[in-house]
């Protein structure tokens, strides 16, 4: 997938999360450390257009392919995917039908009577597990998963997402041996609604401090 089509990519998922109404403004607390976030996407929605979550699907195998093909490869081959619960699995579920990869993920618990994960799926210990999850912050949910995987005998080396809030997450994975691919980036996003018309300037203004605000040193 060419810079021009990864651009266009890019927009039509930042337009079609604006057209589910998913992207909202006003004060959230997402998660255990985004406090008073302005802006709050729900990438879950996707789920409700068949058709958009198979063509998000389908961006983010075309953009790990492509990665894959580099002259210096910035993505690893993988044996399997697994879907982060909950919002990777349905993605996970649609790429793995489209890859023709078989998946696997954590079940948060076996029964009501206990709280401990345990591994969903057929797999074989040395196995390469691609990540899949719809949205990131800072990624402690990702290395807590990529850790429980390790402990099963699986390694995993990249972990694709549709939107990277932009909140360390990519330098936090990466201190931990892992590598971030996203579809689409928080900022550009709202760079693209500001420029639509779609939001005021007030709320990109606030929701673009905020992003800067988090950001690491």
């Amino acid at each position: 997938m060419g810079r021009s089509a990864r651009a266009a990519g890019n927009l039509w998922l930042a337009r079609t999360l604006w057209d589910l109404g998913a992207i909202r403004f006003g004060d959230f607390t997402l998660g255990r450390t985004t406090l008073h976030s302005p802006i709050y996407v729900n990438v879950r929605l996707l789920i409700s257009k068949p058709r958009a979550l198979r063509r998000a699907a389908r961006l983010m195998y075309e953009e790990v392919r492509t990665l894959q093909r580099m002259l210096h490869p910035r993505g690893a081959p993988f044996d399997r995917v697994a879907g982060i619960p909950f919002g990777g699995l349905h993605l996970a579920t649609v790429f793995s039908l489209i890859a023709n990869v078989p998946m696997v993920y954590v079940h948060p618990s076996k029964d009501r009577d206990t709280t401990t994960p345990f591994l969903e799926g057929a797999y074989e210990r040395g196995e390469t597990v691609l990540l899949i999850d719809d949205l990131v912050t800072g990624g402690g949910n990702i290395i807590e998963t990529a850790a429980f995987l390790g402990m099963a005998g699986l390694k995993v080396k990249d972990i694709v997402v549709l939107l990277d809030r932009h909140e360390g997450a990519k330098d936090r994975l990466k201190a931990h041996g892992y590598n971030l691919i996203s579809i689409l980036g928080l900022e550009p996003m709202l760079n693209y609604l500001m420029a639509s018309g779609k939001i005021e300037e007030d709320w990109y203004r606030k929701s673009v401090d905020y992003i800067l605000s988090r950001r690491p040193v």
